[in-house]
């Protein structure tokens, strides 16, 4: 019976071991996503003085256009 009492004891153990990780990560995972949220709202600036998020959509549409071309030579249009 003592046997039974200390495996249920150390599998308490750690569950709880593995539990509280899993929470710490989790708070550190919400605090990564608001700071993410506080830039989103408030873009920093390029040091040309442009803004961050004009250029990841002028790269977003760059990339984009690349993938079009790529997907016209693999189904053999040409542009």
């Amino acid at each position: 019976m003592s046997e039974q009492v200390i495996l249920s004891a150390a599998m308490l153990l750690g569950i709880t071991i593995v539990v509280i990780a899993m929470l710490q990560g989790w708070q550190g995972w919400l605090r990564f996503k608001e700071r993410e949220l506080e830039r989103v709202v408030s873009p920093q600036r390029d040091p040309d003085g442009g803004s961050a998020v004009g250029a990841a959509r002028i790269e977003l549409a760059d990339l984009k256009e690349r993938i079009r071309k790529l997907e016209a030579i693999a189904s053999g249009v040409d542009l």
